[in-house]
């Protein structure tokens, strides 16, 4: 990392940022080029093992490039805003953030946990769970990914802007 006074490496602060993102991008293989998508996700951590989980349908190009190679890139962001020019520079305008970065293996997450993971996934956007059909469990897949790498990230914004 480059910026290494940026890093943010304590889990409390990782699992603060992750629920504050509501937006988690997947990148998966393709050819010539990556495929990029932004899904509904939810998160698990323990110590320092990071699991992501997001849900979609069973079929379609993001379940066809998974099954082909499920080897993930994924970005996450909480809280983030523009630091305006300061004076008549242009050049000093700047973006506050925090982010999650990393790299990861998905899979279809196994039957057992999928009625929790998408409960927690509720949770994560602060929506009470109620029930889940039978029918829509059926036809709805939920992946995890398990984080194999990731690394965190923030620039705060500067004092007195």
């Amino acid at each position: 990392m480059r910026r290494s006074e940026r890093e943010v490496t304590d889990c409390n602060e990782i699992r603060q940022i992750l629920e504050r993102a509501e937006v988690l991008r997947l990148a998966m293989h393709d050819e010539p080029f990556p495929y990029i998508v932004p899904v509904n996700f939810g998160f698990t951590m323990q110590d320092d093992q990071l699991v992501l989980f997001f849900h979609g349908a069973k079929v379609g190009k993001k379940c066809d490039l998974l099954q082909k190679n499920p080897h993930v890139s994924f970005e996450v962001e909480g809280k983030q805003q523009l630091i305006p020019p300061n004076g008549a520079a242009s050049c000093t305008v700047g973006f506050a953030y925090e982010s999650v970065i990393g790299q990861g293996i998905a899979e279809l997450a196994p039957e057992e946990k999928k009625e929790d993971f998408l409960k927690k996934l509720l949770e994560h956007y602060r929506i009470p769970f109620q029930s889940f059909s039978q029918a829509h469990l059926e036809r709805t897949a939920v992946y995890q990914i398990i984080v194999k790498q990731y690394t965190a990230k923030r620039r705060p914004i500067p004092q007195g802007r």
